[in-house]
């Protein structure tokens, strides 16, 4: 499982959130994903965890905590969806 955290800090960095996520288990990747065009961050942020149950705590405790001034959205992160489609659609849709 992956975890999203939201609404983050624009002045956050990996070694911030793998700080803060450490106190719930060993962290094994954090992405910070940055805009292509600007190179600035994008407010958000994925983290992955060794075990799920460490994971699940911390998206129990920091859900809403307050961080670096702003309000934290955390949750299991989505999958990602696939957007290559053409503005045709589908095969068989036309």
């Amino acid at each position: 499982m992956t975890i999203y955290v939201g609404n983050l800090s624009y002045s956050a960095t990996e070694e911030d959130l793998r700080t803060v996520f450490a106190e719930y288990g060993q962290v094994t990747r954090v992405v910070l994903p940055t805009d292509r065009e600007t190179g600035r961050m994008r407010g958000f942020a994925f983290v992955e965890m060794k075990e799920d149950a460490q994971e699940d705590a911390a998206i129990t405790e920091l859900d809403g905590a307050e961080w670096m001034g702003r309000q934290l959205r955390v949750n299991k992160a989505k999958p990602k969806e696939d957007n290559r489609r053409g503005s045709w659609g589908k095969k068989g849709d036309y």
